[in-house]
């Protein structure tokens, strides 16, 4: 059982990851994420991750900001190196006056909030020790638009608000996380 245990923590790490590589912007991770020739699913957004990320970041680098939050994670193993997963999640983001992308988002010439309910269902698979996303599928179970006021944190002292690039203090939690024998493969 105690495996089971480590399997499920090693993989609630690979969802948290991807919620920190998307919000921070931090494109290069997702090939710590992935197998080589998974696929990805969402919305308008389809293909192999590759293409995932570049179609991502269309969506993602535009907005003034973006938080995507994991909750519950249901785990079912299909043997001992492939994993089925549906994990809740919400994703906010702060979308711009001229949004590029109007099929993901729609222009509503005003800073406003989209908010997105919904889950990811994956399948995990570990191969050489390491648990990585080999299909995701990502569902909408809702989602809405409101009016945003100082969303854009124009007004937040210097070091209040979180950062893209090295500034930002998690990147030391990073940095540790993927030097556990992980960084070989980025």
């Amino acid at each position: 059982m105690s495996l089971r245990l480590e399997d499920r923590e090693a993989i609630r790490d690979i969802l948290a990851a991807y919620a920190h590589a998307i919000d921070r912007r931090q494109w290069a991770m997702m090939a710590r994420l992935f197998h080589p020739e998974a696929t990805f699913r969402f919305g308008v957004i389809e293909g192999d991750w590759r293409g995932f990320v570049e179609q991502a970041r269309g969506v993602i680098d535009p907005c003034l900001a973006t938080q995507h939050q994991v909750g519950q994670t249901l785990f079912g193993f299909d043997g001992p190196d492939t994993c089925h997963t549906e994990t809740y999640m919400t994703a906010m983001h702060t979308i711009p006056p001229g949004y590029p992308l109007t099929a993901v988002f729609p222009d509503k010439g005003l800073i406003y909030s989209a908010i997105v309910a919904g889950r990811y269902v994956d399948r995990f698979e570990r191969r050489g020790g390491e648990w990585r996303i080999a299909q995701r599928t990502g569902l909408y179970d809702w989602r809405e638009f409101r009016l945003a006021e100082g969303a854009d944190l124009s007004d937040t002292p210097e070091g209040a608000a979180g950062y893209h690039d090295e500034r930002d203090p998690s990147a030391a939690a990073v940095k540790a996380w993927l030097g556990q024998g992980h960084q070989r493969r980025l």
